[in-house]
């Protein structure tokens, strides 16, 4: 992979045109890392305040970062044709196999959120050879049914899009309590993203389960994907059940499970210092961090925490925030971080 692939391309996919955003050089034969984002968000939406923090930078200095946008989803994007029939979660995934190809990466660690974590991890079960390693944050691996998918769409007819938007990035105590964090994200939704374009990803992902079982008869099966995994889930999170669930089907001698008390949306942006520790460690299991970097980063973590530590922290903090915290030391398969 050249140096010049570094910025902003557009990748033609057997199911549409993808936005990518490359960020940095290939490094000998390292993965990629790519990311995922959720619906209502786009890449920078999701991942800057997370890439953007220095232990952060410390570790991807060592990687190409690949940001993959939804169809539609990218700031900016003109609005999708009338009629226009949206990728399936698994056709969502296979177009991926465009952009691997595409800049020539040899396998991928993927970092994903919520509607994002659930491609990856069809991309990962699909194509395992290419799939080193899988970071899913709120992972919902069932989806909806089709009555509680008719549900929602019915109260999507009294209700804004993006208010249903918001109640699947945050718990109903978020909307509640942080009302400068939901008005901020909802700003950003409504300012930088297509809402016809996000309406067609948003119906998409909660129709995913029964497009799944008609065609395969089954949905997401967590217990097929054979790269290592770190399961994440924010406190109070409308995805902890499903989180859960995927856990109990991984296997335990490859799986890590964090649970980190920040509000469903903003781990990154709440936790990005312990998120951060956690994913150093994730990549030091596949022998991937360099040693200078590990001993730097060491160094800024000062408090090892087993399954019940905890370290204070605020919780009230807009959106446009970067917070570097103290995090986790060695990674258990369990832990529980409370902010």
């Amino acid at each position: 992979m050249p140096e010049c692939w570094d910025g902003e391309h557009d990748i033609e996919t057997p199911f549409g045109m993808l936005h990518v955003v490359i960020r940095g050089a290939a490094k000998g034969n390292r993965p990629a890392i790519l990311t995922y984002h959720d619906v209502g968000l786009n890449h920078k939406l999701c991942f800057n305040t997370f890439l953007q923090n220095e232990d952060m930078q410390e570790i991807t200095k060592h990687f190409v970062v690949c940001h993959v946008d939804a169809p539609g989803q990218q700031i900016g994007a003109s609005q999708l044709p009338q009629g226009y029939q949206y990728p399936t979660m698994d056709q969502l995934a296979s177009m991926l196999t465009s952009v691997v190809q595409h800049f020539g990466f040899k396998s991928i660690v993927g970092i994903g959120v919520g509607a994002g974590a659930y491609i990856l991890a069809k991309f990962a079960l699909i194509f395992p050879d290419l799939v080193e390693g899988l970071v899913l944050l709120n992972i919902d691996p069932n989806g909806k049914g089709w009555i509680d998918w008719a549900a929602t769409k019915l109260s999507g007819l009294t209700s804004a899009l993006p208010d249903t938007i918001m109640s699947h990035l945050f718990s109903q105590e978020e909307l509640m309590n942080n009302t400068e964090l939901v008005q901020c994200y909802r700003q950003q939704i409504n300012n930088t993203i297509n809402q016809f374009n996000l309406q067609l990803f948003w119906n998409m992902y909660n129709s995913r389960r029964d497009l799944e079982m008609n065609r395969t008869g089954s949905a997401l099966n967590a217990k097929t994907i054979r790269c290592p995994v770190m399961l994440v889930v924010g406190d109070n999170s409308p995805a902890e059940e499903g989180v859960v669930e995927c856990n109990s089907k991984l296997d335990p001698t490859n799986t890590t499970f964090l649970k980190v008390q920040a509000p469903y949306v903003c781990l990154f942006v709440f936790q990005p210092g312990k998120l951060t520790e956690a994913f150093k460690y994730f990549l030091q299991g596949m022998g991937y961090m360099p040693s200078a970097s590990m001993t730097r980063l060491a160094r800024s973590r000062t408090a090892s925490l087993t399954s019940a530590g905890s370290v204070e922290g605020s919780r009230s903090r807009p959106c446009t925030h970067s917070d570097s915290s103290d995090g986790v030391g060695q990674l258990n398969h369990t832990m529980e971080v409370s902010c």
